[in-house]
């Protein structure tokens, strides 16, 4: 297949742009909060509640905002999203205003802080359901798992730069003009958005009942093994290695490299995953899926420890970069069988669930290394979560000799006759 098909459609790149943008706000300005929270309270546990404060809404609306997402036109959702998460940072870059904050108390700013992180998780459940559908409107299926490997790659490079210049514009700006250029970006966003088209709405069962809709879309996940194994597997090394939660501390009290520093070590990961989807462009992951998600899981579990244990700067960057590869190979073979398997009419609700399992897991597991860090230590934490995903993979492998056989090849290249 040609490696550059899904870019020889004009919607895509600009869907491409807007992902981009939007990624690149939305991660930096979690970094941006995390760096704040921090050095307002100094305590691992004020990181975990970050994550959940979005993790709550985002999971407890998942199903339903699949639901809607299966009902409504997907481009106008999306500018709704857009104009939610706009919203939220224009009251982010109100609330880190200098006068405010030397007027105000910490508690106060920080409980503000965390009410806005949680209408943040709010847009997010309906944001990936959005957007995951939306690419199935803008391209052939042929093209569906290119597409969708220009789609990760480019939500990874948006997870290098995002960070990468968080770090760099605390250092140079401060948080309050970081919060303001983040808010820059949603404004892009939505601009560029209005570029794309309205599209079909291909749910033949408009205005089926919210509950019979839910029922079908999880049964669906359910009893598709290949998806059912790939958002379980994905989803407890997520949770069990989300030692990026803790970076602001190994950042300022373990290796001692500032915000600087600190943009460096959470932008390895996505440097690492961001070289591993541009390369799996000409070198797709389709054979032996099964086999290649499994080592790839293991190994991240691996590098987790390496992390945790490492009191060198170069070493720890070493050691994010690798387990960012490995969870790129993760990712596309995830979203590849997502993209596959999943009928037009249920990518919103698919979608949805691949967010409970996945997506929310990440602040699900930022709480885990704040609450076992503040109960065994930071290291310690990091050391634990890395060794449980290594048990899970081990397990799982044992478990499901199905998964272990999964192929994708014949899948892929059915889908090109059909295209």
């Amino acid at each position: 297949m040609d490696p550059y098909a899904a870019l020889r459609y004009k919607e895509f790149n600009i869907f491409l742009i807007v992902r981009f943008a939007m990624v690149f706000a939305w991660s930096m300005q979690f970094i941006v909060i995390e760096w704040q929270v921090y050095s307002l309270t100094k305590d691992p546990l004020s990181l975990g509640i970050i994550g959940l404060m979005e993790v709550i809404p985002a999971v407890s609306m998942a199903l339903f905002a699949g639901h809607i997402v299966d009902q409504k036109e997907k481009r106008n959702l999306l500018v709704k999203c857009i104009l939610g998460f706009s919203v939220i940072s224009f009251g982010l870059f109100i609330l880190s205003w200098p006068e405010i904050i030397a007027q105000t108390s910490t508690h106060t700013i920080l409980y503000a802080t965390y009410f806005l992180v949680f209408l943040g998780g709010i847009v997010r459940a309906f944001l990936g359901p959005t957007i995951f559908s939306l690419i199935a409107l803008i391209v052939p299926k042929k093209i569906y798992p290119n597409a969708a490997t220009w789609s990760s790659t480019t939500w990874q490079m948006a997870s290098v730069l995002g960070p990468a210049l968080a770090g760099f514009s605390i250092s140079w700006m401060g948080v309050h003009w970081s919060m303001c250029l983040i808010f820059a970006f949603s404004v892009f966003a939505l601009l560029a958005l209005s570029q794309i088209s309205k599209k079909p709405i291909l749910n033949p069962k408009i205005g089926e009942p919210v509950f019979k809709s839910l029922k079908e879309g999880l049964n669906f996940v359910f009893k598709t093994k290949a998806v059912f194994g790939a958002l379980t597997l994905d989803m407890v090394a997520v949770l069990f290695g989300g030692a990026v939660a803790l970076l602001p501390i190994f950042a300022q009290d373990i290796l001692h490299v500032g915000s600087e520093g600190f943009g460096v070590l959470r932008a390895a990961p996505a440097v690492g995953a961001a070289l591993t989807m541009l390369g799996s462009t000409h070198f797709p992951l389709h054979k032996h899926a099964g086999k290649k998600l499994l080592f790839a899981v293991f190994a991240f579990g691996i590098c987790i420890i390496v992390f945790g244990l490492s009191t060198y700067f170069w070493l720890s960057v070493a050691a994010l970069f690798i387990s960012g590869a490995v969870d790129g190979v993760s990712m596309i073979i995830r979203q590849t069988i997502l993209q596959l398997k999943t009928p037009d009419h249920m990518r919103g609700r698919v979608a949805s669930v691949n967010s409970m399992f996945v997506g929310s897991s990440n602040e699900l597991g930022a709480f885990e290394s704040g609450l076992t860090a503040k109960l065994m230590g930071t290291v310690a934490a990091v050391v634990f979560g890395g060794s449980m995903t290594l048990l899970i993979v081990g397990a799982t492998a044992i478990a499901s000799p199905s998964f272990r056989k999964l192929d994708l090849q014949k899948e892929v290249e059915r889908h090109e006759m059909e295209g």
